[in-house]
C-alpha cells in the first residue's frame, strides 16, 4: 500500500505560498507593449506579402511622375495691402533678384544694400523709409539681440559672407509689418 502521508520522524517539506504578483512599471508596460506591437506588425507584413503575391506591378518611373521646371522661376512678390510691408516684400525681391552687397550703396553690378533696396523701393519717401527701416531693426534685434546699432551695421557684418541671412531677415520684416497692419 503507498504511503499517503509522511514517514514518521520527517517533517512535511515546508511549501510557501506563490508571493502576489507585483506591479508592472510604467517603462516595463512599454517595452511589453512595444514587443507585442512589433510581433502583430511582423505577423501584418507577412499577411500582406502573402495575400498581394499574386497581384502582378510594374516598377513606376518617377520621370514620367514628377516634373517641375528645370530652373526655378521667382515669383512676383506678394502685394500687400499695408504700405510698409509692400516696401519691404519689393525691397526683399528686388535683393533675390538683383543681388545683395555689403559696403556699399550699390554695387557695380547693380546689387543693393538692404538701405538701398528700401530707400529704392520706398521711392524717397522719406516717412516711409524710416518706418521700413525701424520694422528692418526690429526684425534684425528680435534675431540678434542688440549686438547691431543700426541697419548698415548689421548689412556690413562680417560673418554675412553672402547675402542669405540678410535677405531671409528682410523678408522677416516684411512679414512683421504686414502682421501688424504697417
Amino acid at each position: 500500500m503507498p504511503q499517503t502521508h509522511p514517514a514518521t520522524g520527517q517533517a512535511a517539506p515546508a511549501t510557501e505560498p506563490p508571493a502576489p504578483p507585483t506591479a508592472l512599471s510604467l517603462e516595463e508596460r512599454l517595452i511589453l507593449a512595444n514587443t507585442e506591437m512589433n510581433e502583430r506588425l511582423d505577423e501584418a507584413a507577412v499577411a500582406y506579402e502573402v495575400n498581394t503575391a499574386h497581384i502582378p506591378i510594374e516598377p513606376v518611373d518617377l520621370a514620367d511622375v514628377l516634373t517641375v521646371p528645370l530652373t526655378p522661376t521667382l515669383q512676383p512678390p506678394p502685394q500687400s495691402p499695408t504700405p510698409v510691408a509692400a516696401v519691404l516684400q519689393r525691397a526683399h525681391h528686388r535683393l533675390l533678384t538683383g543681388g545683395w552687397c555689403a559696403g556699399t550703396f550699390q554695387s557695380e553690378d547693380g546689387a543693393l544694400c538692404l538701405f538701398g533696396a528700401i530707400r529704392t523701393e520706398s521711392h524717397r519717401d522719406f516717412a516711409l523709409e524710416m518706418s521700413a527701416m525701424a520694422v528692418l531693426l526690429e526684425a534684425i534685434r528680435r534675431q540678434f539681440g542688440d549686438r547691431f546699432e543700426s541697419v548698415p551695421s548689421f548689412n556690413d557684418a562680417p560673418a554675412h559672407r553672402d547675402g542669405r541671412v540678410p535677405i531671409r531677415i528682410l523678408g522677416q520684416a516684411a512679414d512683421l509689418a504686414h502682421a501688424r497692419g504697417l
